[in-house]
């Protein structure tokens, strides 16, 4: 179980003020791994050091991405927080069962934007969403104060060494940059026999896709496998 194994993404950040104070959760917790996707403000800025309050050092080894498929290429495991319960085939965790998650591998927790969350778009890039038990009346919250609530969480798991999950030493989980390559090759081919019709439906049969093969928790072989059926549907006999 290692900190650096943690990431935290924040998807489309829209405050500064809310950049720095992600980042002193951060810190405060002994992690060391920030990712921006599109952030609104200019990254960084003083406003954002200044709320950092001592947490510069995390800012100045964040990571910025245009969109969030680059950013998960060396992430494992992404888990997407969200206030509002999804109609989709994905698994949806609790806080508690964080503590079922193997921490030897490389996680992603994803935090959508103050202004509107995630998009299902976004939900259909992670192995699991979960969400954060609030007042039902008022289930909202700022975006550092979720992350604070994750990131004391995993820091006790990873200090205590709570883990009551293993898998088989034998078998290597795929990472999501292997699950990608090989989704994008059946995109690629299902592309090519013009299976995306009508095409305004094409958006939402992505995120279909992606949330069957991520919510699978596939192992290397099995990501090599499915990548030589692919390949082998695009020859022409």
């Amino acid at each position: 179980m290692s900190f650096s194994n943690i990431s935290f993404i924040l998807h489309k950040p829209q405050l500064s003020e809310n950049i720095g104070a992600c980042a002193r959760a951060i810190k405060n917790f002994n992690f060391d791994k920030l990712i921006l996707i599109d952030p609104k403000p200019i990254f960084p800025n003083d406003k954002i050091i200044a709320t950092s309050v001592g947490a510069k050092d995390i800012i100045k080894k964040s990571k910025v991405f245009d969109n969030l498929e680059p950013a998960l290429n060396k992430i494992d495991y992404l888990i997407a927080t969200t206030s509002r319960f999804r109609n989709k085939n994905i698994k949806h965790i609790q806080l508690k069962d964080l503590k079922k998650i193997d921490y030897k591998r490389k996680i992603g927790f994803l935090f959508g934007s103050e202004a509107s969350g995630l998009s299902n778009n976004e939900i259909s890039f992670a192995n699991y969403t979960m969400q954060i038990p609030t007042n039902a009346n008022f289930k909202s919250l700022n975006i550092s104060h979720s992350l604070i609530i994750v990131a004391q969480i995993v820091y006790n798991l990873i200090n205590l060494d709570l883990r009551n999950y293993s898998k088989s030493q034998k078998i290597n989980p795929a990472t999501k940059k292997q699950v990608q390559s090989m989704l994008n090759l059946c995109i690629k081919n299902l592309e090519d026999k013009n299976f995306f019709k009508p095409k305004e439906k094409r958006p939402i049969m992505l995120e279909n896709l992606r949330s069957i093969f991520y919510r699978m928790e596939l192992s290397e072989k099995e990501t090599r496998i499915l990548s030589s059926v692919f390949a082998s549907l695009s020859k022409k006999g």
